[in-house]
């Protein structure tokens, strides 16, 4: 575990590094251009960019070549952030410890800088020096994770859930609109980057292990919003509750949650060994989020 935190602190390193470089420049709308730096420099852990680096590694590839698609991913997830916090989605006040975006800037600069961070994601990603195919796959890969049949669907469902109760089914599909659908694009588009084509084997254990962490990533979320407090949080909890909505808690209890992880933590892990021959940092990487205390 010790040589899986240095991996991953050196590995978020490179990201934060990467990410300070852009929107420098200065112009006119410096507002927006400080905005959308506010974001998407606050830190965090850095999941889905360190996916597309390791991915790209487990799959043959360089990982520094993976680092303007590993951006644009997180470009994306900032984005999706900022619209989340404001008045007409979950209306929060804190963000990673800080004053959310709209906060900070207002409502009308906050849902620019938004806008501005999906489209710079894409950008990002298709000015990418990797060879055209490439490119032209990790940004389908990404468009197709966030649309109406992705991450924007997944949020429609969530904020329809706020009036009436879900399934475990339901629930299970809300999310992984919501949430998975983004996690398995960075992980696909880290082997799409090594130069694996997209009906590779890899890529199909990549989407299964993505799956699986994204079940078990919104399972201890929705823990640790019934257990963890807001200043571990570095943003509000209990909303769920509050809300009435309906969350894996709800619906298995705390200890039928508990199982739930430690299930598809183990797929996950599994699916790594199909077709990877580097997979003890992804393996170690499924533990680190099944236990996150934030």
């Amino acid at each position: 575990m010790k040589q899986f935190q240095s991996e991953l602190q050196q590995c978020q390193a490179q990201i934060e590094q990467r990410l300070e470089t852009y929107f420098c420049t200065s112009l006119p709308q410096q507002k927006l251009l400080e905005a959308m730096r506010y974001s998407l420099l606050a830190g965090g852990k850095r999941i889905r960019p360190v996916l597309v680096l390791k991915f790209c590694e487990a799959a043959g590839g360089d990982p520094q070549q993976a680092l303007p698609l590993a951006c644009g991913v997180e470009m994306l997830h900032t984005y999706s952030l900022i619209h989340d916090d404001l008045p007409c989605m979950d209306n929060d006040d804190l963000r990673r410890g800080r004053p959310t975006n709209h906060k900070m800037f207002g409502e009308c600069t906050a849902t620019l800088a938004g806008d501005a961070l999906q489209t710079a994601a894409f950008q990002t990603i298709l000015s990418a020096p990797l060879p055209a195919s490439v490119v032209r796959a990790a940004a389908l890969e990404l468009a197709r994770s966030v649309g109406a049949e992705g991450m924007c669907g997944g949020q429609q469902l969530d904020m329809e859930g706020e009036q009436k109760t879900f399934s475990l089914p339901q629930i299970t599909h809300m999310n992984h609109l919501k949430t998975g659908c983004l996690l398995r694009a960075a992980c696909v588009i880290g082997v799409l980057a090594a130069g694996v084509a997209a009906d590779d084997p890899k890529v199909s254990a990549a989407i299964a292990y993505a799956d699986a962490i994204g079940l078990a990533f919104q399972v201890r979320d929705d823990m640790l919003n019934v257990t963890a407090t807001a200043v571990e949080m570095g943003k509000p909890v209990g909303n769920d509750i509050q809300s009435h909505k309906s969350t894996y808690v709800s619906l298995l209890g705390l200890d039928g949650c508990v199982d739930v992880i430690q299930q598809k933590t183990l797929e996950a892990k599994e699916a790594l060994q199909i077709s990877f021959q580097q997979t003890e940092f992804l393996s170690c990487l499924a533990d680190y989020l099944a236990k996150r205390k934030k």
